[in-house]
C-alpha cells in the first residue's frame, strides 16, 4: 500500500516542499530510504521504528520503501522523522489521508515517540504558505517561531500519538497565539551619551547610520572606537517586518534562534574575533552554511583590529560589500546568501598604535608603519565610504561631566532621513544611499558647477578610484539628506570628502 506525506527541507535560506512517498509491499522485512539522503535522514530508520512500537502502535513487518522527492536534491538532519513514520501508519491504514493532504509535517522523533525541536521552521513556514497548505504539524517549542506566517495554521505537537489523533480527528489541539509586533524604539542598555567627546566621530557614524555607509576608524588605543562601534545599532532603525522575517530566517537556519523570540526585531550586530576563517566570515562547509557576513544582514558586522585579520579572510569581504550578497560554491551545490551589512571597522593607524600621537611617541619606523598600513588593501578600501580618525581625549573632555546627544534624538534625525531615501528609492528596489549603482548616482546625485570643481581637485590630490568618487557622491547625498536639502552642495561635498582620511595622511 502507498500513502504520502508532505514535509519540508531547506536549501540556502529558501525552504521548499519534500514529499514522503511511503510504499508496504510483501517479502522480507525491510526499511530503506532513497532520495539522496544523509546519515542523519538514514538513521531515521531506527528512531521511527523504536518511536511507532514505544507509542503503542504496531510496527509493519513488510518491505518498507521511503522516497525523499525531489530525489536530486541531498536531504539533512533528523527533520523528516515525523513525516516518514505518519507516513508509515498511514500506509498501514492507521491514518486518515484525505485529511493528511491538508497539512505539512516536520520534526524529530525520540525513541519513545516524543517530538523534538529542528533549525530552519520559519523558511519551512513560508514554503508550506506558499504551497497552500492548511497547516503545519510541528515540535512545540518551534510553534513559536512558525507563528510569524500569517495565514497557516500552526499545530504544535508533543509527541507521534498526539499527531496522529490530530490527523484523524480524534483530539483538538489549541491555535499558537501570534504576537510578534516591532517596536518602535528597542531598550538598548548603552547609549551615545555615554561616549566623551568625539564629536566628529559621532557626526561621521550618525551619517553612516543614516544612509548604510560603510565605516573604517583608526586612532590610539582607548580612543573610544570600539565603545562607539557597539553604540551604533542604538541609533539605527528599527527593523521592517519583512527585513526581520529574513535575519530571523538566517538565523533559524544556522540554530541560533532563542526558543524564547518568534522573531528576531533588533539589527544585528556581530563581532568576530580576528582569528576567524575566511569560511566563519562568509560561510562555507560540505553543504554551505551562512557565515558572520549574513547573520550581520539588516545589521552591523564589526571587526576590531582589522590589520590582525588574514589578509586572505579580508579581500573575501570584496563580494558582499559590493553586490549585498555572497555566493558559495561547492561539489553539491551553489548557494547564495544575503549580506547587505554596514562594515564597522577599527584599526590602530600603527603596531604600537601612537603614530600621530600628539601626547605620546611612536616607536615604529616607517617600513613597520607602512607594513602594517598595507595588510588593508586599496580594493578593500574603495569599498568603505568613510575612512574616520578617532583621535585621543583630552583630559577637559574626559573629566567632564557632561553627557552629549542621547541615541533616541540621533535616531529620529536618523529615521527623518532613511524617509527621504524610502521615498526616493520606492521604485528602485533598494533602500538606502549607500546601496546606489552607478545610473542611480548620476540620477539622483547631481551635483553644482562649484560642487564639481571641488571634487575634481580632491580626486586629482587624493588620486582617487572611479569607485572612491562615487562613493563621495553617495556619502554627500546622504548628508544633504540629513540637512533636508534636495540638491547637494559644495559644502556637503567638502564634508564627504574630508571622510577620507587614510587617503590623504595615511597612504603613499
Amino acid at each position: 500500500m502507498l500513502a504520502k506525506a508532505n514535509s519540508n527541507a531547506v536549501l540556502g535560506i529558501d525552504g521548499y516542499v519534500v514529499q514522503v512517498e511511503v510504499d508496504l509491499a510483501k517479502g522480507l522485512p525491510a526499511f530503506n530510504i532513497v532520495g539522496l539522503p544523509d546519515t542523519a535522514v538514514r538513521e531515521s530508520k531506527e528512531r521511527v521504528k523504536s518511536a511507532i512500537k514505544n507509542t503503542g502502535f504496531k510496527f509493519p513487518v513488510k518491505r518498507i520503501t521511503v522516497n525523499l522527492a525531489p530525489a536530486d536534491i541531498r536531504k539533512k538532519g533528523p527533520v523528516f522523522d515525523l513525516p516518514i513514520a505518519i507516513g508509515i501508519l498511514a500506509a498501514s491504514g492507521l491514518i486518515k489521508e484525505d485529511r493528511l493532504k491538508e497539512y505539512t509535517l516536520i520534526g524529530e522523533l525520540s525513541l519513545d515517540g516524543q517530538v523534538r525541536g529542528i533549525t530552519g521552521i520559519l523558511p519551512m513556514a513560508l514554503a508550506a504558505k506558499k504551497e497552500g497548505k492548511k497547516g503545519f504539524i510541528l515540535p512545540k517549542e518551534n510553534a513559536k517561531e512558525a507563528a510569524v506566517i500569517d495565514e497557516l495554521e500552526i499545530i504544535p505537537v508533543a509527541d507521534l500519538k498526539e499527531a496522529v489523533e490530530y490527523l484523524n480527528a480524534e483530539l483538538e489541539l489549541p491555535q499558537v497565539s501570534r504576537d510578534f509586533s516591532i517596536a518602535e524604539g528597542e531598550d538598548y542598555k548603552i547609549d551615545f551619551k555615554d561616549v566623551k567627546g568625539q564629536k566628529h566621530a559621532k557626526r561621521a557614524l550618525e551619517i553612516a547610520a543614516t544612509g548604510g555607509h560603510n565605516v573604517i576608524m583608526i586612532g590610539p588605543p582607548g580612543s573610544g572606537k570600539t565603545m562607539l562601534a557597539k553604540r551604533l545599532p542604538t541609533i539605527l532603525p528599527p527593523l521592517s517586518k519583512e527585513e526581520a522575517i529574513e535575519v530571523t530566517k538566517i538565523f533559524s537556519i544556522v540554530g541560533k534562534l532563542s526558543t524564547e523570540r518568534s522573531l528576531i526585531t533588533k539589527r544585528p550586530f556581530r563581532n568576530p574575533h580576528h582569528t576567524t576563517s575566511d569560511v566563519g566570515l562568509i560561510g562555507g562547509g560540505r553543504i554551505p552554511q551562512p557565515g558572520e557576513v549574513s547573520l550581520a544582514h539588516h545589521g552591523v558586522l564589526f571587526l576590531d583590529e582589522l590589520p590582525e585579520f588574514k589578509k586572505s579572510v579580508l579581500e573575501v569581504l570584496r563580494q558582499p560589500l559590493e553586490k549585498g550578497e555572497v555566493s558559495i560554491s561547492r561539489a553539491l551545490t551553489t548557494l547564495e546568501y544575503p549580506a547587505q551589512f554596514m562594515l564597522i571597522s577599527a584599526m590602530n593607524p600603527c603596531p604600537c598604535g601612537f603614530y600621530g600621537d600628539t601626547r605620546k611617541n611612536c616607536s615604529c619606523n616607517s617600513y613597520e608603519i607602512k607594513r602594517y598600513l598595507n595588510k588593508i588593501s586599496g580594493p578593500l578600501l574603495d569599498r568603505i565610504d568613510i575612512h574616520l580618525e578617532v583621535p585621543r581625549l583630552q583630559m577637559d573632555e574626559l573629566t567632564t561631566y557632561e553627557s552629549g546627544e542621547c541615541s533616541s534624538q540621533i535616531r529620529a534625525r536618523v529615521k527623518k532621513a532613511r524617509k527621504i531615501q524610502l521615498k526616493r528609492f520606492n521604485k528602485e528596489n533598494i533602500m538606502y544611499n549607500a546601496r546606489m549603482n552607478r545610473p542611480l548616482i548620476k540620477k539622483y546625485c547631481t551635483i553644482k558647477e562649484q560642487g564639481q570643481e571641488l571634487l575634481k581637485q580632491a580626486i586629482s590630490r587624493l588620486d582617487l578610484s572611479a569607485r572612491a568618487y562615487d562613493r563621495i557622491l553617495k556619502l554627500a547625498r546622504t548628508i544633504a539628506d540629513l540637512a533636508g536639502e534636495e540638491v547637494i552642495k559644495s559644502d556637503h561635498i567638502a564634508e564627504a570628502i574630508q571622510y577620507r582620511s587614510l587617503d590623504r595622511n595615511y597612504i603613499d
